[in-house]
């Protein structure tokens, strides 16, 4: 039985005038957008690792943590800005790029409570969504290093 056959006909002409007068959603711009802003922040993030590698001589094993704060700083300098929610409405998905996306939330919690003072507001509130985040790697790392360290100790 289908769920039009339940509907009282009353209902059921609501449901097709709904239909007719429905916003149909441009699913494949929607994913082009969100490939080409999150390629982009994924090309600036590359720019910026080689940046690191031939001004700063780091390697490219040890570029990587310097390239991850700048990424986030920048997120969170635009998402102060006004603009990182102008590239969301654009971007979609393809904004929330891990390390961006994480420095958007972090800062977005931030700035949404900072009417309620700094220490209740933005101290309180600034890892809402970032601090279940933050535990989850720090306890998945102490993991992985356990086990890594229990096979070392039981192989060598």
């Amino acid at each position: 039985m289908s769920k039009q056959e339940n509907l009282t006909p009353q209902q059921q002409k609501y449901q097709q005038l709904q239909s007719k007068h429905e916003i149909k959603r441009p699913v494949f711009m929607n994913c082009v957008r969100a490939f080409l802003v999150g390629g982009t922040i994924c090309l600036i993030g590359q720019a910026i690792t080689y940046m690191y590698i031939y001004f700063f001589n780091f390697t490219e094993q040890s570029a990587g943590n310097p390239t991850v704060a700048t990424m986030v700083f920048l997120s969170m300098l635009l998402t102060g800005f006004g603009i990182y929610d102008h590239l969301g409405q654009i971007g979609g998905a393809g904004s929330a790029v891990p390390v961006t996306g994480f420095g958007n939330a972090v800062i977005s919690a931030a700035i949404e409570h900072r009417t309620e003072g700094y220490v209740l507001g933005v101290g309180g509130n600034i890892f809402k969504l970032a601090g279940s985040v933050i535990v989850f790697g720090v306890f998945s790392a102490f993991v992985v290093a356990l086990i890594k360290t229990i096979f070392l100790k039981l192989g060598g």
